[in-house]
């Protein structure tokens, strides 16, 4: 298993301490979930979701003028 470092401002430092306080975790363990979680999802779920955003501005805009 391979450490990460990742410089960090004290208080996000801090609300990271927080939320896994109250996710009943250490922050490492938090940490490494939420990352687990980014990578789960499909990547292209933003992809997608900019698309539709950028069709449905197209079709504003076509309207407007």
């Amino acid at each position: 298993m391979t450490t990460v470092s990742i410089p960090l401002p004290d208080d996000q430092v801090a609300a990271l301490r927080l939320r896994a306080e109250q996710a009943g975790l250490p922050l490492e363990a938090y940490l490494a979930q939420c990352v687990g979680q980014i990578l789960d999802r499909p990547a292209d779920d933003f992809r997608r979701a900019a698309e539709r955003i950028l069709q449905t501005n197209a079709e504003l805009y076509r309207r407007l003028a």
